[in-house]
C-alpha cells in the first residue's frame, strides 16, 4: 500500500496482520523498569537506556493477565499475547507503546511461492529475509547487484524480477 508523506513523495504503508513474528524476542529489548500502578509501567529500552510509560489497553486486560505465552516464547514482549478464540497477536499497550515500536514495520515487500507461502520478505533498506532456497537464489544472482540509486526505481526493478521468475509480491 502506498501514501504520499508530507514532502510529496510515495512511502510504504505497513499494515500488521498479527501474525505475531514482531514482538518474540522483544522481551530482550524491554524490561519492566516499575509497575506504577496495576495496568502502567515504566518499561526500560535494554539497548538505549530510553524509558517508556505505557498502560495496557482496558480491552486487553484480561488478555495480559494470561502469561502463558512465555512458555513457549520466553524471550517474548512482556506486553505481547496471542489471542484466546483466533490465531492473532496483539500489543496490550498498542495506544501507549514506545516510538520504536509505532515505526516498526516487519516488512516492505513480502513475496508468495507459486503456493501462495510465504517464501521471504523484504526487510528495511534492501535486505531479504528468506526461506526459499530459489528465492535466495534469484536474489544474490539478480536483485543484489542493482544499483539503482532511487528506491521506488529499485522496488519495481526488484519486484519485475522476483515476479519473472514465478513469485507474488505483496507490499
Amino acid at each position: 500500500m502506498l501514501s504520499q508523506d508530507y514532502s510529496g513523495g510515495l512511502i510504504l504503508v505497513f499494515e500488521c496482520s498479527q501474525c505475531g513474528e514482531c514482538c518474540g524476542h522483544l522481551g530482550l529489548m524491554w524490561a519492566i523498569e516499575k509497575e506504577i500502578s496495576e495496568y502502567t509501567f515504566r518499561v526500560r529500552n535494554e539497548y538505549t537506556g530510553e524509558r517508556y510509560t505505557v498502560e495496557v489497553t482496558k480491552d486487553l486486560r484480561s488478555l495480559y493477565d494470561d502469561k502463558d505465552v512465555f512458555t513457549d516464547l520466553p524471550e517474548a514482549c512482556p506486553f505481547f499475547r496471542k489471542g484466546r478464540e483466533n490465531d492473532l497477536w496483539y500489543c496490550t499497550v498498542h495506544l501507549t507503546r514506545p516510538d520504536v515500536c509505532r515505526e516498526y514495520g516487519c516488512w516492505r515487500f513480502l513475496i508468495l511461492d507459486s503456493q501462495g507461502k510465504r517464501a521471504g520478505r523484504v526487510m528495511g533498506t534492501r535486505h531479504l529475509h528468506a526461506e526459499d532456497p530459489n528465492l535466495l537464489k534469484i536474489w544474490d544472482e539478480k536483485v543484489r547487484c542493482l544499483t539503482e540509486p532511487d528506491d521506488a526505481l529499485w522496488d519495481e526493478k526488484m519486484c519485475e524480477i522476483i515476479r519473472s521468475a514465478g513469485f507474488t509480491v505483496r507490499d
